[in-house]
């Protein structure tokens, strides 16, 4: 584990309830300064508790949290820029009013502020925006200016919950570009979503949740590494209609129609390449392949301990549906 000197958060057995319900329970994290850290998880599963905690918005039950160096983001709060769950904007005032209201309460200078306001604009492709009353923007514009004021004043550490809950997908992926930037300038970034694959798309290291547990804490690399593919996309020269055929080949756990082609999920200690020799052999193909494993697959891996059923299929519909939500622009 590193030095708590380059640490930009340290968590040490944190729990957390409310009421009788436990939120968060036993949580250790160790997140390196200048790392780009990932929480995800479904809906509910303790990751905006847990970022709460490290805003020191709500306080541990148990366990010892430090924050940049400092016992408590209240000391080092100039330093860190966030962009809650529940969006809130100054309604009523102009845009260019609001983040330059924002930046001098972070510490910034009223000289030169309005250049550096207008500049964060465009960037974020609102330039026309400056004068126009906060109410008036779309719901996604104004998550744009909220963005803004979360990093205006160039902090060290950036936490932002559901960053791209209600963005269109040619914003998540402008929201996405900015964030990479601020993390190629040092910036240490924790994020958390509940759709899985925004996180592979940024993240050098995740951390899963479930039911206010880590469940994983690892690399995306190594994460890859260790799970193994567990299932095939193939399309049978018979067609999509073959699923019943093909579910009944030795090794093969469940057939689902993919994206114009059949996913095969293997049954537990089933080889990807003995099961592709098997498929082979009993039907002609036009293509086969190896499915590498998402996060959601490995998430739903660790949560059902591997084993394909209902609860797998109604965990992956939940996420799904979350998935949808989120291309849809519901928040």
């Amino acid at each position: 584990m590193s030095n708590t000197d380059t640490l930009a958060v340290s968590m040490n057995g944190v729990r957390k309830t409310f009421g009788s319900k436990v939120a968060v329970e036993g949580i250790d994290l160790a997140i390196p300064e200048g790392s780009i850290y990932g929480f995800i998880g479904p809906n509910g599963a303790g990751k905006t508790t847990t970022i709460r905690m490290i805003m020191s918005i709500l306080f541990p039950d148990h366990g010892e949290l430090s924050v940049l160096g400092k016992k408590s983001a209240i000391e080092s709060k100039d330093r860190i820029g966030y962009l809650p769950e529940e969006r809130g904007i100054y309604k009523k005032m102009k845009v260019g009013a609001f983040l330059k209201h924002i930046g001098r309460l972070k510490g910034l200078d009223s000289r030169g502020l309005d250049l550096v306001v207008k500049g964060w604009l465009e960037r974020v492709e609102l330039e026309g925006v400056y004068k126009k009353k906060c109410e008036e923007l779309s719901k996604g514009m104004q998550q744009k200016v909220q963005f803004i004021a979360s990093v205006l004043h160039d902090p060290d550490l950036i936490i932002l919950d559901e960053p791209f809950s209600g963005l269109d997908p040619v914003n998540m992926r402008l929201l996405r570009k900015l964030i990479d930037e601020e993390h190629t300038k040092g910036k240490t970034v924790i994020f958390s979503t509940h759709v899985m694959y925004q996180a592979e798309q940024l993240c050098d290291h995740i951390v899963m949740i479930h039911e206010g547990k880590k469940v994983l804490d690892d690399t995306l690399d190594d994460i890859r590494t260790r799970f193994d593919p567990r299932s095939l996309h193939i399309d049978p020269v018979g067609g999509l209609g073959m699923s019943d055929e093909i579910a009944k080949v030795a090794g093969v756990a469940r057939v689902s129609a993919v994206e114009n082609a059949l996913e095969v999920i293997l049954e537990k200690g089933i080889e990807p390449q003995d099961a592709m020799k098997t498929l082979l052999a009993a039907y002609p193909m036009n293509r086969i392949e190896i499915k590498k494993p998402t996060l959601e697959d490995v998430f739903i891996e660790i949560v059902t301990d591997g084993v394909r059923g209902l609860d797998a299929e109604q965990l992956r519909a939940n996420l799904l549906a979350g998935s949808k939500l989120e291309e849809e622009g519901e928040s």
